[in-house]
């Protein structure tokens, strides 16, 4: 690919700024459009087993719009609504006149990773479920007729959770995956089948037929039309990105994004200390981002930092998820959350729930300058989760543990 030589030039401050705007830290926050405005505006919330404060599709809108509900977040993304242009309009319509049809806001699928996406992304996802169904090689077998009895099962009886449909796993063994559980993964993979609502933290199964809105359900474009649609999604949500960064948010490859990226409408940019060539959303280059800056503690998968080589290109900050590490070769903690304050990235926290206490089991800062910014992020935090306390164990530099936890004193009294 022949990348055109950028007419805009971005220092290294202007880039991060932009970064942090589009991802909804720097500036005011639309409010009004909640939980599933934020959804919109990423373009894909990252789903994941662990939950220590909350589990990370939680975290996303909290780091974001401060201490919005933990169930306003669950309704915002897999409450259904009715559609206005099929409800009755006056009090004398017909009796036969049939109830509005329940409209989705978001399903579940393969993006980044397991994410939960807009309902109106749906259509452009129809590459990846093309792949699927070519896919040569599973990691499960499937006996015969299982499948068949799976998709059977759903149009008989509805929307069903893989327990409902004969059970999730064949042993106690978490990969041990049942047959009917492979065969709605495979179907929801497909395409034939869609989660657009979860109970408690199981998926719950539907015919893409019934569940998806028919003027989504049947517009199958073809993967060139899809790719410059997520290439532009993810431009948008990353305001500027390397062409790596590019590709990582929904984990496209480099060569989809070379396909598409001309014709995209992202603008080619040149960044300082990048050292590779960059995109940028044209809008996000209008106006110099201005605002207040969120102080929050992050997700690990969050998707400002998602990708470790954007992170620390941008922010100078290595960061890593360290629940697969073994304990004994941990650094940072199980969990450790970065802590976002001034636009820059000024600590980490490793938290833990005791009761109704917050506990903070290692805390790594930048500095003695950090000390505010960490203790509230961690004030704000324990009141989200209903804890009315914080205790700090462990702090990477000693001398800062009593300061900090001074600090959290004060704010809390």
């Amino acid at each position: 690919m022949t990348t055109p030589r950028p007419t805009t030039n971005l220092t290294a401050d202007e880039a991060r700024r932009i970064a942090l705007r589009a991802q909804g830290f720097l500036g005011t926050p639309n409010r009004t459009s909640g939980v599933r405005g934020i959804l919109r505006h990423l373009g894909a919330v990252q789903l994941d087993t662990i939950s220590v404060l909350a589990r990370s599709h939680e975290l996303i809108p909290y780091a974001r719009l401060g201490a919005v509900g933990r169930k306003t977040v669950e309704t915002a993304y897999w409450t259904t609504t009715p559609t206005a242009s099929n409800a009755p309009t006056t009090s004398t319509a017909a009796p036969s006149a049939r109830p509005p049809k329940p409209q989705p806001h978001a399903f579940e699928y393969w993006s980044h990773a397991a994410c939960i996406l807009p309902i109106e992304e749906w259509p452009h996802f129809a590459f990846r479920r093309r792949a699927y169904r070519n896919r040569p090689h599973w990691n499960h077998e499937l006996p015969d007729g299982a499948y068949d009895q799976v998709i059977k099962q759903l149009r008989t009886e509805g929307p069903l959770t893989a327990t409902e449909l004969g059970g999730a796993k064949r042993t106690s063994e978490w990969w041990d995956w049942s047959s009917s559980k492979v065969a709605a993964e495979r179907a929801l993979m497909y395409g034939e089948v869609v989660c657009v609502e979860r109970r408690g933290w199981k998926r719950v199964y539907d015919l893409a037929e019934r569940a998806i809105p028919q003027t989504l359900l049947h517009d199958e474009l073809d993967d060139t039309e899809c790719l410059r649609r997520l290439v532009r999604l993810a431009g948008q949500s990353l305001g500027v990105g390397t062409r790596a960064d590019i590709a990582d948010y929904h984990r496209l490859k480099g060569e989809q994004v070379d396909a598409v990226i001309a014709d995209s409408g992202l603008i080619p940019v040149a960044v300082e200390g990048w050292g590779k060539p960059a995109w940028a959303d044209p809008a996000a280059l209008e106006t110099p981002p201005r605002g207040r800056h969120r102080t929050t503690l992050l997700s690990p998968f969050d998707s400002l930092i998602w990708e470790r080589a954007r992170t620390e290109r941008i922010f100078g900050f290595t960061h890593r998820l360290e629940a697969y590490v073994p304990k004994q070769k941990r650094v940072y903690g199980y969990f450790a959350m970065p802590v976002l304050a001034g636009g820059r990235l000024v600590g980490r926290v490793d938290p833990a729930r005791e009761g109704r206490t917050l506990v903070a089991k290692q805390v790594t800062l930048d500095g003695p300058k950090a000390v505010p910014a960490v203790a509230q992020a961690l004030a704000e935090a324990a009141s989200w989760v209903d804890c009315t306390d914080v205790r700090v164990e462990r702090v990477d530099a000693p001398d800062l543990r009593e300061l900090l936890a001074k600090e959290l004193t004060r704010i809390l009294a």
